[in-house]
Formats: structure tokens, C-alpha cells, sequence
């Protein structure tokens, strides 16, 4: 028997006392909405800081040896860090989900990537400190994966399918955003000045070093708000679940894995797509300086000035855009900007000899979309999970994503190669990697396609 429009909140033609609670069914700046964005803007600092822009070139410098022990040694801790992440996630968030204490996990994990982060701040530039500063910066990745994977299963519980895309966008969005800002104080206050805030030299790299405490205290501060605010007994009632051991904890995943094949495929078959187009994503951001320095000339200087505006085109868009997932469902949007990425990053390689404004104009419309499809990505999957399994499955959805990571660089790579026996002689093939991404966006697209969302959006159940 269907519930009244009264008990749903959801009716469309119902007004007067309904409407308060359609009201409210629709507003995205709730606390517990701005406590979880808040979070975005606090994991930015190990994303975008520690990993992508500052500590890893400080890693991989000449300080600590050879630039290829150095990278080697460094891609040799993250493969391994990976597997963990891949074997571990699922029984992760299964098991923060039976025990009902998602919020409680939530805390630990963070706390564990503040340390990692803080612990940066003793690697000093010398040999003897490179395995040290490879082995902090390989568990802060773990723990900012098995925290994410809690953090993205709060996501329904603290929305309304009327405002769940909007919610991600904006977590996704105010994260760019927040990367960009802490990465701005870090330059102004640390790096480019010989003298920097509170005295800070670049003499035994103490101004990337100080600039890791600054980034483990970015993190803590705004990790804050959701740890006192999404409290575990606000989340969706469950029955007591009994413990499971690890072993115990992997079969009751196969189970899931299994129940899922027989009842409801397509979250599998789409588990598998955003794993491939999500590597895609990835390979965007990481090739892309290289792409831009290589073939249109930026010098290392622009490079930095191009990553913050296209980080924040990325975070605006995302925030847009994230009304476009409610109105007309995740999978659309993804689609359309799959479509459009693909098209751009053509563009970009077909006109790559016109000069670097063909990267400028492509290459920030590349970045419009990369985010919208992040995180209408995470609300598609969301919408998709059934209640309790949250954190299960977004444990499966980081693994997925693990799974395949190798993607993105084997066919920038072969695509080169490719490249270098097409072009004239002496010529400089590095723009064929292009494809190579294409690529992978491509392949994850035709399988997206197939799948089909259980529930639809409510601008088309409404219609």
C-alpha cells in the first residue's frame, strides 16, 4: 500500500501543509550539509597539497637522490598503498556499517591522515629520509581512502533525493575550492618569499616541511564540524548487527557481490563503468601539466597558474552543475559531460599546433567537467545502494576504482608510442597521449551507457 503524500513529503500535487516540507526537502544549506562540505575543504589539503602540488615534488626532488629512485620509489609505495586500499575498503565500510559507527570511523581515519600529514614536517631533504617520507605519505593515502569511503556514505543520510546532486556538487565544488586557497597560502606565506611567515627559510627545507603542519592543521579544523554534527545515532536505524571477523567480513562481501549479481546487476555493471571513466578523470589532472609544458610551452611557473585556474573553474562548475543531477539525473549528466570531454580533449589534439591558447580554451572546458562528473558519479551510486550497505559499497566503488587505475598511464603511453611512428622524424609526439585519455573516457562512457538508474530523477517522476 502506498503512504499518503503526508508521510512521503514527495507529493507533487499535494500543497498547504505539504508545502513547508517540500520546502525543506529542498534546501541544501542545512548544518549537517555545510558540516559535510566542510570536510572537502579540509581532505583538499592532503589531496591537492601533499599529493599532487607540493610534498611529492619536494619528494622526488634531487635533494633525496636520482629523479628515477627517487619516482621509483615513490610510485613503489602509493602501488602498494593502492593494494591495501583495494583489498581492504569494502570490509571496511561493511563493517562500519554493521556496527553503526560510521561517524566514530569517520574520526579515526582522519585523525591517522593529520598525524600522517604532521609526521611530513620531519622529513628533511636528504637521502636518508626519502623511504620515511614515501612510507608517510603511502598510509596517509589509506587513511584518506577508508575515511572517504565513510564520508561518501553519510551522503544520503544527510540529504533528500530532491537535493542529493546539489549536496555532492557542492562537497565536490567547495573541495576544489578549498585546495586552491590552501595552496595559495602555502606559496605566498612559505615558497616564494626567502623569508616566509614566522621566519620560515627554505634552509633544510623547512618551508615545505613547516607548510605539512599548516596542511595537518587545514585538515583537523575542518574535519571538526561533521565529527560533532553527523552524530552515528542520526543515521538510518538499524537492528543490532552481529561482529564479524576479517575472514567472516570477506565472505559476507562475496555474499553482497553475489546478492547483487542476482537482484540489482546494474549497480555492479555501473561500478565497473565509473572505475574506468574515473581512471580517466585521474589521468586529466596528472597528464595534464605534462601535456601543457611539453607541447604548448608552459613553463613550470604557468603550469602552477594554469592547475589554480583550473581548479577553480572546476569547483564553480561543480557546484552549478550539481542542480542539473537533481533535475535531470546523474546518469545524463555524466553522459553529457563524458561526451564533452571527449570532444574537448579532440580538439586539443587535432589543434595542438595553433599555440598554448587552444590548451587554455580546451583544457579549462575540459576541467567544467571533470568535476560534475565526480560527483554526479557519487550520487548515481548513492541513489543506487541499498539502506545499511552504504559504506559496503562505497568500499567497492574505491576498489573498482583501484582495480583499474593502470589504465589512464598504459595508454598515455602507448599512445605516444603509437605517435612517434606516425609523426615526421625528429618531430615530438607527446601530444598523441591525448588519445590515450580519450580513450579510457571513452570505454567507460559506452559501458555507462547500458546501465540503467533503479530510481529516476524526480523532475521526470513528476512530468
Amino acid at each position: 500500500m502506498s503512504q499518503p503524500p503526508e508521510a512521503t513529503g514527495s507529493g507533487p500535487h499535494e500543497r498547504g501543509s505539504t508545502g513547508g516540507i517540500e520546502r525543506a526537502e529542498r534546501r541544501i544549506l542545512t548544518t549537517p550539509v555545510v558540516a559535510w562540505a566542510a570536510y572537502d575543504v579540509g581532505s583538499a589539503a592532503f589531496n591537492a597539497v601533499i599529493t599532487t602540488f607540493v610534498f611529492t615534488v619536494y619528494l622526488t626532488s634531487s635533494a633525496f637522490g636520482p629523479a628515477d629512485q627517487t619516482s621509483s620509489a615513490l610510485g613503489q609505495g602509493l602501488a602498494v598503498a593502492g593494494l591495501v586500499i583495494a583489498l581492504l575498503a569494502p570490509v571496511t565500510g561493511q563493517r562500519a556499517d554493521r556496527a553503526g559507527r560510521r561517524t566514530f570511523w569517520l574520526g579515526v581515519n582522519t585523525a591517522l591522515v593529520v598525524l600522517c600529514s604532521a609526521g611530513l614536517f620531519f622529513v628533511r631533504p636528504d637521502p636518508a629520509f626519502l623511504w620515511l617520507g614515501v612510507a608517510l605519505v603511502a598510509l596517509g593515502n589509506i587513511f584518506e581512502e577508508f575515511a572517504g569511503v565513510q564520508y561518501n556514505a553519510m551522503l544520503p543520510a544527510i540529504s533528500t533525493p530532491r537535493t542529493i546532486g546539489r549536496v555532492s556538487g557542492l562537497g565536490w565544488g567547495v573541495g576544489y575550492l578549498g585546495g586552491i586557497v590552501l595552496l595559495g597560502m602555502i606559496v605566498v606565506g612559505f615558497i616564494n618569499p626567502e623569508v616566509g611567515w614566522f621566519g620560515v627559510t627554505s634552509h633544510d627545507g623547512e618551508n615545505i616541511r613547516v607548510a605539512m603542519l599548516l596542511a595537518a592543521a587545514w585538515t583537523l579544523v575542518f574535519s571538526i564540524p561533521v565529527l560533532l554534527v553527523v552524530r552515528d545515532a542520526k543515521l538510518p536505524h538499524r537492528a543490532p548487527a552481529k561482529k564479524l571477523g576479517l575472514l567472516a567480513s570477506y565472505k559476507a562481501l562475496f555474499g553482497t557481490i553475489a546478492s547483487l549479481w542476482r537482484s540489482d546487476r546494474h549497480t555492479l555493471y555501473f561500478l565497473l563503468a565509473s572505475a574506468v571513466f574515473r581512471d580517466g578523470l585521474a589521468g586529466v589532472f596528472t597528464f595534464g601539466g605534462i601535456i601543457a609544458a611539453g607541447t604548448f610551452g608552459f613553463d613550470p611557473g604557468l603550469v602552477i597558474v594554469f592547475g589554480i585556474v583550473a581548479n577553480v573553474v572546476a569547483g564553480i562548475a561543480t557546484i552549478s552543475i550539481g542542480a542539473l543531477d537533481d533535475r535531470l539525473g546523474a546518469k545524463r549528466v555524466m553522459v553529457f559531460c563524458l561526451v564533452a570531454m571527449c570532444l574537448a580533449g579532440l580538439g586539443i589534439f587535432l589543434f595542438h599546433d595553433q599555440g598554448p591558447m587552444v590548451f587554455w580554451v580546451l583544457g579549462l572546458i575540459l576541467c567544467i567537467f571533470v568535476g560534475p562528473v565526480q560527483s554526479a558519479s557519487r550520487t548515481f551510486l548513492a541513489r543506487l545502494i541499498p539502506p545499511g550497505r552504504e559504506g559496503e559499497v562505497f568500499g567497492l566503488y574505491a576498489t573498482t576504482g583501484r582495480a583499474v587505475s593502470f589504465l589512464a598511464p598504459l595508454l598515455f603511453a602507448a599512445a605516444i608510442e603509437i605517435g612517434r611512428r606516425v609523426v615526421e622524424p625528429g618531430q615530438d609526439a607527446q601530444y598523441w597521449g591525448i588519445l590515450g585519455i580519450i580513450f579510457v573516457l571513452f570505454i567507460g562512457l559506452m559501458l555507462l551507457l547500458p546501465v540503467h538508474p533503479r530510481q529516476q530523477s524526480l523532475a521526470a517522476e513528476e512530468s
